[in-house]
């Protein structure tokens, strides 16, 4: 293969990338122009509703491993994450503009700014703690060689995932049984997704449709 057929072919295999993040982008300040006056509103109920702050990060692992901070508004209490890392049914530690928020999934706005700085991408696998990550590694060094994202199919199949999990042995479920079926729908998406596939699931989001397992 001569030089120039080498960059051909490289740049044929990178073209999708760039038109993706150029889509994202454009899509994601589009957003962000519209949705300021709901970021507000939002950001003024979860502030009056127990004065704590606005927003929750947490540390989530990225494209080829590398760490970036999760944006959401927050949703429970203060220090929450110190019971644990998953949200069981009915838990108590959701605050009562949280319950809403998270049954619109509204509390995931913000990771418009993840989009805008590059941690993510519109349609990827949801990005993970890295406590799952290295328990499942093999599988995230396939799928984190592309940028995680708000959406994708496992996350329409799991829309409702805390209403599945049992609040008995809430963690040892997820590591048995949700997350490894999570990861094959994610890796099985990753490897035939297509344009006009990711605006599928971007609709089916919007709209809140699931999808079957």
């Amino acid at each position: 293969m001569s030089e120039q057929d080498g960059l051909a072919e490289t740049n044929c295999d990178t073209r999708p990338r760039r038109g993706t993040r150029a889509f994202d982008l454009v899509l994601c300040i589009t957003g962000l122009l519209f949705l300021w006056p709901v970021f507000c509103i939002i950001a003024l109920a979860v502030k009056l509703d127990d004065n704590g702050p606005v927003f929750f990060t947490q540390r989530r692992v990225g494209k080829d491993f590398q760490g970036f901070s999760l944006i959401k508004f927050r949703t429970m209490v203060i220090g929450a994450d110190r019971d644990g890392l998953l949200t069981a049914p009915m838990d108590h530690r959701i605050t009562r503009v949280g319950r809403f928020l998270r049954d619109y999934k509204l509390d995931e706005l913000p990771q418009l700014i993840n989009i805008l700085k590059g941690d993510m991408q519109f349609v990827g696998a949801r990005p993970e703690v890295e406590r799952y990550v290295e328990m499942f590694r093999a599988q995230y060094a396939r799928i984190l060689q592309e940028r995680p994202g708000i959406t994708d199919p496992a996350t329409l199949v799991y829309r409702r995932e805390d209403s599945i999990l049992s609040s008995s042995n809430i963690e040892d479920q997820y590591i048995a049984q949700v997350l490894p079926h999570k990861l094959r729908l994610s890796m099985e998406y990753q490897n035939h997704r297509r344009f006009l596939s990711d605006l599928q699931i971007l609709v089916r989001t919007v709209l809140g449709l699931s999808l079957s397992s």
